[in-house]
């Protein structure tokens, strides 16, 4: 495929049809997605590739302990707008489907950072750091559009974090290494996309300065 209809159609899918994925295949998406930039080359991953059905049905359980109060506290009323910024009743009506029949998703990849190789050059600044991120999710990523390629749907959902504890004595990750966030991986139960909709360039980018005007082109929306 070319890469950017790859790009133009990975989508976050929440909808999957029960057939298995050949370990093969999964071996592909690993394969391709391992060639993630890194710093220095670290490659600080770990995946556990979980296709047991008893341990993906015990991972839903876990992700439900969150996912629940969670979403309440999406659907709470609230004076404040940015709260509910992008989210839609179909949205989460969609996402709550997804989150109960977890367990049903034939491929659970639980993706893993080793602490040690984390550098975080801003933990300095009066803010959330996030640039222990830089070395992982780059590799999400590459394993989100290796999935398309195979005509697979893959959702990444970094919910699952708050059950660090719990996932870790699961699936007996050591302490050196931090959930980074499951992917889900399986045949689409639904068409792949055609055309998906994001902002366009010059809504989320200036020249110069960042009160300056947009960066302009003549590129097919």
């Amino acid at each position: 495929m070319d890469i950017d209809e790859i790009m133009r159609t990975t989508w976050a899918n929440r909808r999957y049809l029960p057939a298995p994925v050949p370990g093969e295949v999964i071996y592909r998406v690993l394969d391709n997605a391992r060639f993630a930039p890194s710093g220095g080359n670290r490659q600080p991953w770990r995946v556990v590739v979980v296709t047991d059905a008893a341990r993906r049905r015990q991972i839903r359980d876990l992700y439900l302990t969150v996912w629940r109060p969670y979403h309440a506290g999406l659907n709470a009323p609230t004076s404040d707008a940015s709260h509910r910024t992008r989210v839609s009743r179909t949205s989460l009506t969609a996402v709550d489907a997804f989150a109960k029949a977890m367990h049903q998703v034939p491929v659970h990849l639980v993706v893993c950072v080793e602490l040690a190789q984390l550098q975080l050059t801003d933990s300095a600044l009066d803010r959330v750091s996030i640039v222990g991120g830089a070395s992982i999710y780059p590799f999400i990523q590459n394993i989100l559009l290796a999935s398309r390629a195979e005509g697979l749907g893959a959702a990444l959902t970094t919910l699952i974090c708050r059950c660090e504890p719990d996932i870790r004595e699961l699936l007996h990750i050591p302490a050196s290494f931090a959930v980074a966030g499951l992917v889900t991986i399986g045949y689409p139960a639904e068409p792949i996309p055609r055309r998906l909709t994001r902002n366009t360039v010059e809504e989320f980018t200036s020249v110069d300065d960042f009160d300056a005007a947009p960066l302009t082109g003549s590129a097919e929306a």
